[in-house]
Protein backbone atom coordinates (compact mmCIF):
# COMPACT_ATOMS: atom_id res chain seq x y z
CA UNK A 1 0.00 0.00 0.00
CA UNK A 2 1.30 3.43 -0.94
CA UNK A 3 2.19 5.87 1.83
CA UNK A 4 -0.21 8.81 1.86
CA UNK A 5 1.72 12.03 2.44
CA UNK A 6 -0.85 14.55 1.21
CA UNK A 7 -3.99 14.57 3.35
CA UNK A 8 -7.33 15.84 2.09
CA UNK A 9 -9.66 17.65 4.50
CA UNK A 10 -12.71 15.47 3.79
CA UNK A 11 -10.65 12.34 4.58
CA UNK A 12 -10.09 13.40 8.20
CA UNK A 13 -12.36 10.66 9.67
CA UNK A 14 -10.32 8.07 7.75
CA UNK A 15 -7.01 9.34 9.10
CA UNK A 16 -8.37 9.43 12.65
CA UNK A 17 -9.53 5.80 12.44
CA UNK A 18 -6.24 4.72 10.85
CA UNK A 19 -4.29 6.40 13.68
CA UNK A 20 -6.45 4.63 16.31
CA UNK A 21 -6.00 1.31 14.50
CA UNK A 22 -2.24 1.72 14.27
CA UNK A 23 -2.01 2.61 17.95
CA UNK A 24 -4.19 -0.35 18.94
CA UNK A 25 -2.18 -2.80 16.81
CA UNK A 26 1.08 -1.56 18.34
CA UNK A 27 -0.17 -1.87 21.92
CA UNK A 28 -2.26 -5.03 21.72
CA UNK A 29 -1.28 -8.36 23.20
CA UNK A 30 -2.64 -11.81 22.47
CA UNK A 31 -5.97 -11.28 24.22
CA UNK A 32 -9.13 -12.22 22.34
CA UNK A 33 -10.78 -8.93 23.29
CA UNK A 34 -7.96 -6.88 21.78
CA UNK A 35 -8.12 -8.77 18.48
CA UNK A 36 -11.87 -8.31 18.40
CA UNK A 37 -11.41 -4.54 18.88
CA UNK A 38 -9.00 -4.49 15.93
CA UNK A 39 -11.45 -6.36 13.70
CA UNK A 40 -14.24 -4.02 14.73
CA UNK A 41 -12.14 -0.95 14.00
CA UNK A 42 -11.12 -2.34 10.58
CA UNK A 43 -14.79 -2.88 9.70
CA UNK A 44 -15.59 0.66 10.81
CA UNK A 45 -12.70 2.02 8.73
CA UNK A 46 -13.95 0.18 5.64
CA UNK A 47 -17.48 1.51 6.18
CA UNK A 48 -16.21 5.09 6.55
CA UNK A 49 -14.15 4.84 3.35
CA UNK A 50 -17.16 3.48 1.46
CA UNK A 51 -19.41 6.21 2.80
CA UNK A 52 -17.01 9.05 1.95
CA UNK A 53 -15.90 7.83 -1.48
CA UNK A 54 -19.32 6.76 -2.67
CA UNK A 55 -20.64 10.30 -2.36
CA UNK A 56 -17.76 12.59 -3.32
CA UNK A 57 -18.74 16.07 -4.46
CA UNK A 58 -17.30 17.13 -7.84
CA UNK A 59 -14.76 19.44 -6.20
CA UNK A 60 -13.67 16.64 -3.86
CA UNK A 61 -13.19 14.43 -6.93
CA UNK A 62 -10.92 17.10 -8.42
CA UNK A 63 -8.87 17.09 -5.21
CA UNK A 64 -8.48 13.31 -5.38
CA UNK A 65 -7.54 13.47 -9.07
CA UNK A 66 -4.78 15.96 -8.18
CA UNK A 67 -3.50 14.02 -5.16
CA UNK A 68 0.30 14.11 -5.12
CA UNK A 69 0.45 10.43 -4.09
CA UNK A 70 -1.79 9.30 -6.95
CA UNK A 71 -0.05 6.88 -9.36
CA UNK A 72 1.34 8.64 -12.43
CA UNK A 73 2.30 7.44 -15.89
CA UNK A 74 5.76 6.28 -14.74
CA UNK A 75 4.14 4.24 -11.93
CA UNK A 76 1.92 2.41 -14.43
CA UNK A 77 4.93 1.84 -16.69
CA UNK A 78 6.62 0.04 -13.81
CA UNK A 79 3.58 -1.85 -12.49
CA UNK A 80 1.48 -2.65 -15.58
CA UNK A 81 3.96 -3.20 -18.39
CA UNK A 82 6.62 -5.91 -18.57
CA UNK A 83 9.09 -3.81 -20.56
CA UNK A 84 9.43 -0.16 -21.55
CA UNK A 85 11.93 1.49 -23.89
CA UNK A 86 11.55 5.27 -23.90
CA UNK A 87 11.69 7.26 -27.14
CA UNK A 88 12.72 10.91 -27.03
CA UNK A 89 12.30 14.09 -29.03
CA UNK A 90 10.04 15.45 -31.77
CA UNK A 91 12.83 15.89 -34.39
CA UNK A 92 11.87 19.55 -34.56
CA UNK A 93 12.52 21.43 -31.32
CA UNK A 94 13.30 19.28 -28.28
CA UNK A 95 12.29 16.58 -25.84
CA UNK A 96 9.33 17.52 -23.64
CA UNK A 97 9.54 15.71 -20.29
CA UNK A 98 5.84 16.31 -19.65
CA UNK A 99 5.08 13.76 -22.39
CA UNK A 100 6.57 10.28 -22.13
CA UNK A 101 6.55 7.90 -25.10
CA UNK A 102 8.04 4.52 -25.81
CA UNK A 103 7.70 0.88 -26.80
CA UNK A 104 6.24 -1.40 -24.14
CA UNK A 105 5.00 -4.93 -23.67
CA UNK A 106 1.93 -6.05 -21.74
CA UNK A 107 1.59 -9.83 -21.62
CA UNK A 108 1.74 -11.01 -25.25
CA UNK A 109 1.03 -7.57 -26.76
CA UNK A 110 3.69 -5.14 -27.96
CA UNK A 111 2.36 -1.57 -27.74
CA UNK A 112 3.32 2.09 -27.91
CA UNK A 113 2.66 4.01 -24.68
CA UNK A 114 2.10 7.77 -24.68
CA UNK A 115 1.38 9.57 -21.42
CA UNK A 116 1.58 12.80 -19.47
CA UNK A 117 4.00 12.94 -16.55
CA UNK A 118 3.59 15.48 -13.74
CA UNK A 119 6.67 14.57 -11.73
CA UNK A 120 7.11 13.41 -8.16
CA UNK A 121 9.88 15.58 -6.71
CA UNK A 122 10.01 19.36 -6.93
CA UNK A 123 12.85 19.16 -9.43
CA UNK A 124 10.95 16.71 -11.64
CA UNK A 125 7.72 18.72 -11.45
CA UNK A 126 9.56 21.81 -12.66
CA UNK A 127 11.14 19.84 -15.52
CA UNK A 128 7.73 18.40 -16.44
CA UNK A 129 5.86 21.70 -16.01
CA UNK A 130 3.44 19.81 -13.72
CA UNK A 131 2.23 17.72 -16.66
CA UNK A 132 1.52 20.65 -18.99
CA UNK A 133 3.06 19.64 -22.31
CA UNK A 134 4.48 22.04 -24.91
CA UNK A 135 3.95 21.71 -28.68
CA UNK A 136 7.07 19.57 -28.95
CA UNK A 137 5.47 17.13 -26.53
CA UNK A 138 2.41 16.68 -28.71
CA UNK A 139 4.56 16.48 -31.86
CA UNK A 140 6.61 13.78 -30.16
CA UNK A 141 3.44 11.91 -29.22
CA UNK A 142 2.06 12.02 -32.76
CA UNK A 143 5.36 10.96 -34.33
CA UNK A 144 5.53 7.92 -32.04
CA UNK A 145 1.88 7.05 -32.73
CA UNK A 146 2.57 7.08 -36.47
CA UNK A 147 5.60 4.88 -35.84
CA UNK A 148 3.35 2.46 -33.97
CA UNK A 149 0.86 2.42 -36.84
CA UNK A 150 3.69 1.71 -39.28
CA UNK A 151 4.57 -1.48 -37.40
CA UNK A 152 1.00 -2.43 -36.48
CA UNK A 153 1.36 -1.73 -32.75
CA UNK A 154 -1.63 -0.64 -30.62
CA UNK A 155 -1.32 2.76 -28.89
CA UNK A 156 -2.09 3.28 -25.20
CA UNK A 157 -2.50 6.89 -24.02
CA UNK A 158 -2.44 7.78 -20.31
CA UNK A 159 -3.93 11.24 -19.77
CA UNK A 160 -3.03 13.28 -16.69
CA UNK A 161 -2.75 17.01 -17.25
CA UNK A 162 -4.49 20.19 -16.09
CA UNK A 163 -4.06 21.46 -19.66
CA UNK A 164 -1.47 22.20 -22.32
CA UNK A 165 1.24 24.67 -21.30
CA UNK A 166 -0.15 28.22 -21.85
CA UNK A 167 3.14 30.14 -22.10
CA UNK A 168 4.16 32.58 -24.82
CA UNK A 169 6.85 30.25 -26.18
CA UNK A 170 4.34 27.41 -26.51
CA UNK A 171 1.93 29.66 -28.39
CA UNK A 172 4.71 30.87 -30.68
CA UNK A 173 5.54 27.26 -31.53
CA UNK A 174 1.93 26.46 -32.47
CA UNK A 175 0.29 24.97 -29.37
CA UNK A 176 -3.30 25.14 -30.64
CA UNK A 177 -2.39 23.99 -34.13
CA UNK A 178 -0.45 20.94 -32.97
CA UNK A 179 -3.27 19.81 -30.65
CA UNK A 180 -5.76 20.12 -33.51
CA UNK A 181 -3.36 18.21 -35.75
CA UNK A 182 -3.04 15.42 -33.19
CA UNK A 183 -6.81 15.07 -32.90
CA UNK A 184 -7.18 14.94 -36.67
CA UNK A 185 -4.40 12.39 -37.17
CA UNK A 186 -5.52 10.20 -34.26
CA UNK A 187 -9.03 10.05 -35.69
CA UNK A 188 -7.69 8.23 -38.75
CA UNK A 189 -4.67 6.36 -37.36
CA UNK A 190 -4.92 2.76 -38.67
CA UNK A 191 -4.11 1.01 -35.40
CA UNK A 192 -6.01 0.40 -32.12
CA UNK A 193 -5.93 3.35 -29.69
CA UNK A 194 -6.87 3.06 -26.00
CA UNK A 195 -7.05 6.27 -23.93
CA UNK A 196 -7.36 6.34 -20.14
CA UNK A 197 -7.70 9.46 -17.98
CA UNK A 198 -5.70 8.49 -14.87
CA UNK A 199 -5.97 11.79 -12.99
CA UNK A 200 -6.69 15.17 -14.50
CA UNK A 201 -8.10 15.42 -18.01
CA UNK A 202 -7.99 19.14 -18.66
CA UNK A 203 -8.93 20.96 -21.85
CA UNK A 204 -7.06 20.57 -25.15
CA UNK A 205 -4.05 19.25 -23.28
CA UNK A 206 -6.01 16.06 -22.66
CA UNK A 207 -7.66 15.95 -26.09
CA UNK A 208 -4.25 16.11 -27.75
CA UNK A 209 -3.79 12.42 -26.92
CA UNK A 210 -7.44 11.62 -26.20
CA UNK A 211 -8.98 10.40 -29.47
CA UNK A 212 -9.27 6.61 -29.30
CA UNK A 213 -11.29 3.50 -30.03
CA UNK A 214 -11.75 3.13 -26.28
CA UNK A 215 -11.78 6.14 -23.97
CA UNK A 216 -11.93 5.33 -20.27
CA UNK A 217 -11.26 7.13 -17.02
CA UNK A 218 -10.51 6.11 -13.47
CA UNK A 219 -13.38 6.34 -11.02
CA UNK A 220 -12.08 9.45 -9.23
CA UNK A 221 -10.50 11.21 -12.21
CA UNK A 222 -12.05 14.17 -14.00
CA UNK A 223 -12.29 15.08 -17.70
CA UNK A 224 -13.31 18.60 -18.64
CA UNK A 225 -13.16 21.30 -21.28
CA UNK A 226 -11.59 23.61 -18.68
CA UNK A 227 -10.32 23.44 -15.12
CA UNK A 228 -12.76 24.47 -12.35
CA UNK A 229 -10.54 27.46 -11.52
CA UNK A 230 -10.47 28.57 -15.15
CA UNK A 231 -14.22 28.24 -15.45
CA UNK A 232 -14.77 30.18 -12.22
CA UNK A 233 -12.44 32.93 -13.43
CA UNK A 234 -14.50 33.33 -16.61
CA UNK A 235 -18.04 32.99 -15.25
CA UNK A 236 -17.69 34.34 -11.70
CA UNK A 237 -14.55 36.49 -12.21
CA UNK A 238 -12.92 34.76 -9.24
CA UNK A 239 -11.17 31.44 -8.62
CA UNK A 240 -12.86 31.24 -5.23
CA UNK A 241 -15.94 29.86 -7.01
CA UNK A 242 -14.04 26.78 -8.25
CA UNK A 243 -16.26 24.46 -6.18
CA UNK A 244 -19.43 25.75 -7.85
CA UNK A 245 -17.74 25.54 -11.25
CA UNK A 246 -16.75 21.91 -10.66
CA UNK A 247 -20.38 21.02 -9.97
CA UNK A 248 -21.61 22.89 -13.06
CA UNK A 249 -19.09 21.32 -15.45
CA UNK A 250 -20.43 17.73 -15.03
CA UNK A 251 -16.91 16.34 -15.39
CA UNK A 252 -16.83 13.32 -13.07
CA UNK A 253 -16.87 9.71 -14.23
CA UNK A 254 -20.55 9.24 -13.36
CA UNK A 255 -21.61 12.24 -15.46
CA UNK A 256 -19.38 11.47 -18.43
CA UNK A 257 -20.28 7.78 -18.62
CA UNK A 258 -23.97 8.71 -18.62
CA UNK A 259 -23.43 11.25 -21.40
CA UNK A 260 -21.42 8.81 -23.51
CA UNK A 261 -18.23 10.89 -23.45
CA UNK A 262 -16.27 7.95 -22.03
CA UNK A 263 -16.84 4.28 -22.76
CA UNK A 264 -15.81 2.79 -19.41
CA UNK A 265 -14.99 3.71 -15.83
CA UNK A 266 -12.22 1.75 -14.10
CA UNK A 267 -13.03 1.24 -10.42
CA UNK A 268 -10.39 2.47 -7.98
CA UNK A 269 -9.31 0.73 -4.76
CA UNK A 270 -11.32 1.66 -1.70
CA UNK A 271 -10.23 5.13 -0.62
CA UNK A 272 -8.76 6.11 -4.00
CA UNK A 273 -5.86 5.01 -6.22
CA UNK A 274 -3.38 6.93 -4.04
CA UNK A 275 -3.91 4.41 -1.24
CA UNK A 276 -2.99 1.29 -3.22
CA UNK A 277 -0.87 1.66 -6.37
CA UNK A 278 -0.51 -2.07 -6.94
CA UNK A 279 -4.21 -2.82 -6.83
CA UNK A 280 -4.94 0.11 -9.12
CA UNK A 281 -2.28 -1.08 -11.56
CA UNK A 282 -3.75 -4.59 -11.53
CA UNK A 283 -7.18 -3.22 -12.44
CA UNK A 284 -5.67 -1.05 -15.14
CA UNK A 285 -3.88 -4.05 -16.64
CA UNK A 286 -7.06 -6.13 -16.68
CA UNK A 287 -8.88 -3.34 -18.52
CA UNK A 288 -6.12 -2.75 -21.07
CA UNK A 289 -5.84 -6.47 -21.88
CA UNK A 290 -9.61 -6.73 -22.31
CA UNK A 291 -9.56 -3.82 -24.77
CA UNK A 292 -6.57 -5.18 -26.67
CA UNK A 293 -8.25 -8.57 -27.09
CA UNK A 294 -11.32 -6.79 -28.44
CA UNK A 295 -9.59 -4.31 -30.75
CA UNK A 296 -6.52 -6.06 -32.15
CA UNK A 297 -8.44 -8.57 -34.35
CA UNK A 298 -10.18 -5.71 -36.24
CA UNK A 299 -8.91 -4.58 -39.62
CA UNK A 300 -7.45 -1.02 -39.71
CA UNK A 301 -10.28 0.27 -41.92
CA UNK A 302 -12.85 -1.14 -39.48
CA UNK A 303 -11.16 0.55 -36.56
CA UNK A 304 -11.07 3.94 -38.28
CA UNK A 305 -14.72 3.70 -39.39
CA UNK A 306 -15.94 2.71 -35.91
CA UNK A 307 -13.81 5.44 -34.30
CA UNK A 308 -15.33 8.06 -36.60
CA UNK A 309 -18.87 6.92 -35.80
CA UNK A 310 -18.11 6.83 -32.08
CA UNK A 311 -17.14 10.51 -31.92
CA UNK A 312 -19.74 11.53 -34.51
CA UNK A 313 -22.51 10.31 -32.22
CA UNK A 314 -21.39 12.48 -29.30
CA UNK A 315 -23.38 15.54 -28.36
CA UNK A 316 -26.73 17.01 -29.27
CA UNK A 317 -27.42 20.01 -31.46
CA UNK A 318 -30.44 21.96 -32.69
CA UNK A 319 -31.26 21.79 -36.37
CA UNK A 320 -33.56 24.38 -37.93
CA UNK A 321 -35.96 23.08 -40.59
CA UNK A 322 -37.82 25.78 -42.53
CA UNK A 323 -41.44 25.16 -43.38
CA UNK A 324 -42.23 25.12 -47.13
CA UNK A 325 -43.75 28.31 -48.56
CA UNK A 326 -47.49 28.59 -47.98
CA UNK A 327 -47.54 26.37 -44.91
CA UNK A 328 -46.96 29.07 -42.33
CA UNK A 329 -44.01 31.09 -41.21
CA UNK A 330 -43.18 29.29 -37.98
CA UNK A 331 -39.85 27.48 -37.92
CA UNK A 332 -39.64 23.93 -36.68
CA UNK A 333 -36.82 23.05 -34.30
CA UNK A 334 -35.78 19.43 -34.41
CA UNK A 335 -33.60 18.13 -31.57
CA UNK A 336 -31.23 15.79 -33.31
CA UNK A 337 -28.40 13.51 -32.15
CA UNK A 338 -24.88 14.47 -33.09
CA UNK A 339 -24.79 11.77 -35.79
CA UNK A 340 -27.54 13.57 -37.70
CA UNK A 341 -29.79 10.54 -37.33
Amino acid sequence: MATVNHRLAFERPIYELEARLQKLEAATGDSLAAHEDIRRLKRELTDVKKRIYSSLAPWETVQVARHSDRPMTTDYLDLVFDEFVELHGDKFFGDDRAMRTGFAKIDQYKVMVVGHQKGKTTKERIACYHGCAHPEGYRKALAKMKLAAKYGLPVICLIDTPGAYPGIGAEERGQAQVIAQNMFEMSRLPTPIICVVIGEGGSGGALGIGVGDKVAMLEHAYYSVISPEGCAGILWKSHTFAEQAAAALKMTSKHLLGMGVVDDVIEEPLGGAHRDHHQMAARMKIYLLKCLRELVPNRPDQLVAKRYEKFRRMGVYLERVLEPAGRGSADHLDRTAGSGE
